[in-house]
């Protein structure tokens, strides 16, 4: 690509000069809460709840009966409104209001159900009815792949140092598809690179959706780490870069203004091509007060709460 540009008169540019800053024109004022955003249905205990219709689209997931053992002592439905209440709320098992079942009932509810993968069947099953809604494909042909380190409590387990970030804690992975949606979830200590981490998150999304075509990543995964991706999975791997990066410039052409030139609002913020994406994905993830900061030993728990915010975020946009 490069070789293109400069054929064509153009020229790379390292003097370090940003993107002029202009205010946008008719800018919203803010954002806040609607109605909708504090509906309680007469069904529901507490907001987390499920609703009647977000439970129909669920319920078989979570069905067990005419199985083999002791009939359940408590409906599927109060123990998934219980993990909902938790991730949440982001409170302690043993902190769980009473009119759920005992934390204890809960607690091992959810962990048989993360390693069933029942909340990532769940997400999985939500998420192929929101892509129809949009009019999409349920297998996906581009997808985004970002990191975000996060604290750690005392509680133990695996951890580590994130020395760009200054963050002592975890790290998620995560791959979605253009529309935001997760595809692939990697919970790792903060200390491995954005590069080393990438891989195992790379195969679990390619042995779910080998249709994938394209993946879009930022300038931490430039290099070795995204041409062995692009090898092994037959992938085009683009990396996108901030228009006023000064290390590797911005192509310029005497006759033409900047390429790939991205108006900046008023604070110098430039939102950058589907690197957005991603981002609003872990700026979704953090309203679930349970994943602000990692307070399980294991890290496939961590994946399991992604999964379960995940699938409640899209359990209530197809019921609204």
């Amino acid at each position: 690509m490069g070789a293109a540009l400069e054929a064509a008169g153009w020229s790379r540019v390292r003097d370090g000069s940003g993107l002029e800053i202009k205010p946008a024109d008719g800018a919203a004022s803010g954002y806040g809460y609607t109605d909708a955003h504090r509906r309680l249905e007469p069904e529901q205990r507490y907001p987390s709840c499920l609703t009647n219709r977000e439970w129909e689209l669920v319920e078989a997931l979570f069905d067990e009966t005419g199985k083999r053992g002791v009939p359940p002592q408590y409906p599927r439905r109060l123990l998934v409104d219980a993990c909902c209440y938790v991730v949440r709320t982001g409170c302690s098992w043993r902190m769980l209001p009473k009119e759920f079942p005992p934390w204890q009932n809960v607690y091992r509810s959810f962990r048989r159900w993360s390693e069933q993968g029942k909340f990532e069947q769940m997400h999985e099953r939500l998420r192929a009815m929101w892509r129809e809604r949009e009019g999409r494909r349920d297998e996906p042909t581009a997808a985004v792949l970002d990191a975000q380190s996060t604290r750690s409590s005392p509680q133990g387990g695996e951890r580590g140092y994130d020395a760009g970030k200054k963050v002592k804690g975890r790290k998620r992975h995560l791959i979605v598809d253009t529309l935001g949606l997760l595809l692939a979830v990697s919970v790792t200590a903060a200390s491995v690179q954005d590069r080393d981490g990438a891989h195992p998150v790379v195969n679990a999304a390619m042995d779910k959706y080998p249709g994938i075509e394209t993946l879009y990543v930022d300038g931490g995964y430039a290099g070795q780490c995204a041409q062995t991706v692009s090898q092994r999975h037959g992938i085009q791997v683009q990396v996108v870069r901030h228009p006023a990066n000064r290390n590797v410039g911005r192509w310029t052409h005497p006759e033409q203004p900047d390429l790939f030139t991205v108006p900046a609002n008023a604070d110098g913020f430039v939102v950058l091509p589907k690197r957005w994406v991603v981002e609003r994905t872990h700026a979704w993830n953090e309203r679930s007060r349970r994943l602000i900061m990692h307070h399980d030993r294991l890290c496939s728990v961590s994946e399991a709460w992604v999964w379960l915010a995940e699938a409640r975020l899209l359990a209530r946009r197809l019921t609204t």
